[in-house]
């Protein structure tokens, strides 16, 4: 084939490696719009893996490079005047000039021809005499650009601003450097890639950046004024730029994260960076580019293979892994875009937290890289959460958590999940097996399905009720035997269907209406759930009365029955969800509107059930934080004034759930997926608060507790199939202090030996 790489950075220049090394008959040129040695940008940084994969791909460039790389370990966080470091991490690096030169070396020895100060307008006709056209020109290509809605561009301009400099300071360790300035914070990701120069990347938020006068300063003044808020770190070593090409601010930049639906258009591939783009607080950009140039050549090489199956092929494979590199770029990305969140950390929580930011790194591969700083983490959580009467090095999970007067015996509770199998709202012995077994297996706090105050409030026929003495008398069983039985504390969870009632069981179809025995539905609007759903009617102030008093009464019921802590559920569309959703609550009146009033409903059922309920006994408040639905809806900083309302009313822990709000939600799904809202409310409201929704291994756990992102953790469906979930993690952890039924004691033993035989045949 006769090819075309337009950009001579390591995209391109790999890319042109890689073909001639699986057929040299290729005829391929480069074309580079810079002279030779000039380049933007200082080093780059490697992971084990992609040292592998240019190994097996050019052996003799891969060496050339490794021989060169510089080596490190450490982790320097340096905050609030302390340095807190960590070991373990293994970094690699290498200049990016000097890679560069190296590639166009082993290019050239390959038989490619290079071209440089070539301007490559992607309009010019001669592209199209060659059989592909390999768009390496980087996040700001031209190729791209020329169309967009072809290849289906979607960018993403970030809001922090970021300076790429380098200094003759050789860093010993990756170094991460927060300072404070009388405008607010601005860091340092630092690191060294020679022997005798390192990347210094400074970055901050645009309101600090401002506030600093960095966008009227000259690039020599932005520099010099960075030396002096570093200075301490620097060592009297100076900070350079070889983004010449820029003039003053332009100097600074806003990260751009760019992806796109499709990589080809006509002749021309997009590669690397031109494709799709990771922020560079995990340092993946110039891996991604390699392995899209290796895994392109491979399919374009491969004989029989038409270049619209290569091409899906290419896409499909590498796709997955750049969105997963996105996916944890975002999470980067979005903890330094709120670093403020952490600021009142404990300098070894604010560590903990920043190395577990983009969810790659967790608590064990922490333990696998640093033991000892891994239960130095574990020691301080544990004296905070015992006031300092235990520094001991155990998982996070597994520490007590005290709400006024309650204390839980570790932090995993059994998320609220609807059973649909109660007989006019009572509970029965499916109850006390299905509440009994989960307590039993070492939860903290179980939680029961929304029990509904009355019968029109129940979602289905099956739903559980605190309406009646009967209810009472059934609940208190459930609540004796976990008692009884267990260490675990039980919470009555209160609501009302609202909108989403009269509807059959779960499992016969979500939101399908009775087939017969309907029951007259009333929500804060005349807004029917769905298309299938009966039109409720807007409730009047005496109805709002009726449910207001309705719940009191379920919660003095609910004393009756001696429950540990009653939850309010305000989430998820049914009744007073519906009052806080702008989707739902169409009010005129002073229920209506303003978040204000929309919360003004919700407050007064809270307030007047907070004082029926004992003051030493905790309440929580299960909210959707999101109605997935960008400004139309419930936003996440509305969620914050939404917990801090209830907080002060009262509420002693916010139940951070998301969406079920409206039927066009568009939630983005994915491991742990509604913790980052849970981390929103607890660190800029200040709130104890609950995690919940597909958090599901004890590494999970662990690793959402000792990054201060939740205070407690839900897990639903893993307790539905394990209801030992809690016990089964003490045992694969090696935890021997969780309170276990002493009937039990034996087969936890016997797991635990189970357990650590697999885990040495694994290593061995």
């Amino acid at each position: 084939m006769k090819i075309a790489c337009i950009g001579g950075g390591p995209a391109g220049l790999y890319f042109a490696i890689s073909m001639k090394l699986r057929d040299h008959t290729h005829a391929i040129e480069v074309f580079e719009r810079n002279p030779p040695g000039v380049t933007w940008g200082w080093g780059v940084v490697f992971s084990d893996q992609t040292v592998e994969n240019l190994t097996a791909n050019d052996p003799v460039s891969a060496k050339i490079i490794a021989d060169e790389f510089a080596h490190w370990d450490d982790i320097d966080v340096h905050i609030h005047g302390q340095c807190v470091r960590s070991s373990g991490h293994g970094f690699i690096g290498i200049g990016r000039k000097r890679l560069l030169e190296i590639l166009q070396q082993r290019a050239r020895e390959l038989g490619v021809v290079l071209h440089f100060e070539a301007e490559c307008d992607p309009g010019d006709p001669k592209w199209q005499g060659y059989d592909l056209v390999i768009a390496g020109d980087g996040a700001n290509s031209r190729f791209r650009a020329a169309d967009e809605a072809a290849f289906g561009v979607d960018i993403d301009e970030r809001a922090n601003k970021f300076v790429w400099l380098g200094t003759s300071k050789v860093f010993d360790a990756f170094t991460f450097a927060f300072e404070e300035t009388e405008h607010g914070w601005i860091w340092a990701h630092a690191y060294r890639f020679a022997d005798d120069c390192s990347t210094f990347i400074v970055e901050c938020s645009p309101k600090v950046w401002r506030g600093l006068g960095f966008d009227r300063m000259s690039q020599d003044e932005s520099i010099a004024e960075c030396e002096r808020i570093f200075a301490k770190y620097l060592d009297g070593h100076p900070l350079m730029s070889n983004a010449t090409h820029l003039v003053g601010s332009a100097a600074w930049l806003n990260f751009r994260r760019i992806k796109c639906e499709r990589w080809n258009v006509g002749n021309v591939i997009l590669l690397g960076d031109a494709a799709h783009t990771a922020h560079f607080s995990i340092g993946s950009g110039t891996k991604l580019a390699l392995e899209d140039a290796i895994k392109l050549a491979q399919v374009l090489n491969r004989p029989g293979l038409h270049l619209a199956a290569a091409m899906e092929e290419y896409v499909a494979h590498r796709n997955l892994e750049v969105l997963k590199l996105q996916n944890s770029a975002r999470n980067s990305t979005e903890w330094f875009e709120t670093l403020n969140r952490y600021l009142h950390f404990e300098p070894v929580q604010f560590a903990y937290s920043l190395l577990t930011r983009s969810q790659r790194i967790s608590h064990e591969n922490l333990r696998l890289r640093d033991k000892d700083w891994l239960e130095g983490v574990e020691r301080w959580f544990w004296s905070r959460a015992t006031e300092g009467q235990v520094g001991k090095a155990a998982p996070p999970m597994f520490a007590p958590f005290k709400l006024r007067a309650m204390e839980v015996a570790n932090r995993i509770a059994v998320s609220p999940m609807a059973m649909y199998s109660a007989t006019d709202g009572t509970p029965n012995d499916f109850h006390l097996a299905h509440y009994g077994q989960r307590a039993l297996g070492g939860a903290g706090l179980v939680f029961t399905e929304m029990t509904c105050v009355s019968p029109e409030g129940r979602i289905s026929p099956g739903c559980t009720g605190m309406w009646s003495n009967g209810h009472v008398d059934a609940w208190k069983r459930v609540v004796d035997f976990v008692h009884g039985t267990s260490a675990a504390k039980i919470c009555l969870q209160l609501g009302h269907s609202g909108g989403k009632g009269s509807t059959r069981l779960g499992w016969e179809g979500n939101d399908v209406p009775l087939e017969d025995g309907n029951w007259p539905l009333m929500a804060c609007s005349d807004v029917p759930w769905s298309d299938s759903n009966q039109r409720p009617r807007a409730m009047t102030r005496v109805d709002m009365d009726s449910v207001r008093d309705q719940f009191v009464a379920a919660v003095r019921m609910a004393i009756d029955a001696d429950f540990d802590m009653i939850e309010l559920h305000a989430a998820h569309g049914y009744l007073l969800s519906g009052f806080l959703t702008p989707l739902q609550n169409r009010r005129t009146d002073e229920y209506g509107g303003s978040l204000d009033n929309r919360l003004r409903y919700p407050l007064e059922v809270f307030r007047a059930m907070r004082e029926a309920w004992p003051n030493e006994r905790p309440m929580s408040v299960r909210i959707s934080a999101s109605d997935w639905a960008g400004e139309d809806g419930v936003t996440p900083d509305e969620a914050v004034l939404i917990g801090e309302a209830f907080a002060r009313e009262g509420a002693d822990l916010i139940d951070v759930s998301a969406g079920q709000t409206w039927t066009g939600a568009q939630p983005v799904y994915g491991r742990m997926f509604q913790t980052p809202f849970s981390d929103k409310l607890r660190n800029e409201g200040r709130l104890a608060t609950m995690a919940v929704g597909n958090i599901y291994e004890p590494d999970h756990a662990n690793s959402i507790l000792a990054a201060g992102r939740a205070d407690l953790v839900a897990l639903g469906r893993p307790h539905l199939i394990d209801p030992m979930w809690t016990l089964r993690a003490a045992a694969q952890l090696g935890y021997r202090d969780i309170a276990a039924p002493p009937q039990y004691l034996n087969g936890l033993a016997q797991l635990a030996r189970n357990l650590q035989r697999e885990a040495e045949a694994l290593k061995a």
